[in-house]
């Protein structure tokens, strides 16, 4: 065993740390280093107390894909992992904090859908309770490329105007005018059941929006 990781195993003792952690600990530097074995055997260890943790955050339904994502960020990261705390410990606050971005993307849809409600029913379009989550998506999706982009970056993700017109390679007004455009798509996909997103005949009427 490498004098580094031997090192790190004498002081999580003297901390006191259980057998099951050390192991953990053991496993996780030694998938730092390399050791595909312990990486696989880091996994298994670890996944059902992130999956439960993940159940219990955001709901077991989701749980299967938020592990998948505490993983996608876990993994990579352990190559800078160096034992100076418990490899579980450290694993689940990756987990939680990656619950608390599924929960806050969660918040942000639903506080979009409210929009949408708010102002298709103040317009007289549409009846609050007609708009749900799965018209948003599908409406959304049929939306011009450009709009949609404009559209997700500013009301989903709540970026400002200027980000998104950083990030899109255009002007701010050309932002507006597109989440503008979005935005009355939406609302006209949700009220007419049948009409998703932007009519193909404008796909060329407006190059810039």
């Amino acid at each position: 065993m490498p004098a580094s990781v031997v090192g790190r195993f004498a002081r999580a003792h003297r901390a006191g740390q259980t057998e099951r952690v050390d192991g953990i600990t053991w496993l996780a530097t030694r998938a730092a280093d390399g050791d595909r074995d312990a990486l696989a055997t880091f996994v298994a260890r670890t996944q059902a107390d992130v999956w439960r943790l993940c159940a219990h955050l955001v709901d077991r339904d989701a749980a299967d894909d938020v592990t998948q994502e505490v993983y996608l960020r876990a993994l990579p990261a352990l190559a800078s992992f160096r034992g100076e705390a418990s490899a579980r410990t450290w694993l689940l606050s990756i987990a939680r904090r990656t619950c608390m971005d599924e929960l806050r993307r969660r918040h942000r849809r639903r506080a979009l859908l409210d929009r949408v409600r708010s102002r298709a029913s103040v317009a007289g379009q549409i009846e609050p309770d007609v708009a749900d989550g799965v018209a948003v998506e599908q409406v959304v999706a049929g939306l011009d490329p450009h709009r949609r982009e404009a559209f997700v970056l500013t009301q989903v993700l709540g970026l400002s105007y200027a980000e998104t017109a950083e990030i899109c390679g255009c002007e701010i007004g050309t932002v507006r005018s597109r989440v503008s455009r979005a935005r009355a798509a939406l609302v006209e996909g949700l009220a007419e059941p049948g009409v998703e997103g932007d009519d193909p005949r404008d796909g060329t009427a407006d190059a810039h929006g």
